[in-house]
């Protein structure tokens, strides 16, 4: 999960908790919206270490040799 996506998920949580006042006969937005920002905090906090460990991954160390003529 990108954390885009988990951004997404804990705003859509957030607005079905916090601002939807509308209900559903068997359906309790409130606790849906919990699942969503439970959902989005841990797909946010997986994308965070995916990022952390590939940049850490592709640091490139280069040695470059010159090579010296022979004394005479």
């Amino acid at each position: 999960m990108t954390i885009g996506a988990g951004i997404l998920l804990i705003a859509a949580g957030a607005i079905l908790r916090f601002a939807v006042s509308d209900s559903i006969d068997g359906v309790d937005l409130s606790v849906i919206g919990l699942i969503l920002m439970a959902c989005g905090v841990l797909g946010l906090i997986i994308g965070l270490f995916q990022t952390a460990s590939t940049r850490r991954g592709r640091a490139v160390s280069t040695t470059y040799t010159a090579e010296v003529p022979p004394r005479r």
